[in-house]
């Protein structure tokens, strides 16, 4: 029996690939704390990683959107709309979902993620004062 398509599994392939060129597709997770993605930014470079092109955005409050189909599916149809060549994603969550100077004033801690206060949000370890 043939399994269909898998956005997902297309996803981790592209990104296992390394770098095929341009244009290349971002993918990164941003939660509450480093268990639970709440939101996803997908983006897209097309002639040079310098210059931003195309990024959408997906959340939500309840489930982890690293583990939502549907949210893949939406990754992978507009990557490959936008014919894009390499993906690269990195494999945990990487900060806050709130935009600093949107959601919250600029310089301050999130007041809704105490969680990454004080951190750092590339390895979520605690940084010294």
């Amino acid at each position: 029996m043939k399994i269909g398509w898998q956005p997902g599994k297309w996803l981790e392939k592209k990104a296992k690939l390394g770098n095929r060129g341009l244009p290349v597709g971002t993918i990164a997770y941003y939660g509450p704390d480093d268990r639970r993605a709440s939101k996803v930014v997908a983006s897209v470079f097309r002639t040079s990683l310098d210059e931003l092109d195309e990024m959408r955005k997906w959340f939500s409050d309840t489930s982890d959107v690293r583990r939502d189909g549907k949210i893949a599916g939406e990754i992978a149809a507009f990557f490959r709309a936008e014919e894009v060549r390499s993906v690269s994603m990195i494999d945990r969550i990487i900060g806050c979902p709130h935009e600093e100077g949107i959601d919250y004033p600029k310089g301050e801690a999130c007041p809704q993620c105490p969680f990454w206060t004080g951190r750092d949000r590339w390895t979520g370890e605690k940084l010294k004062s």
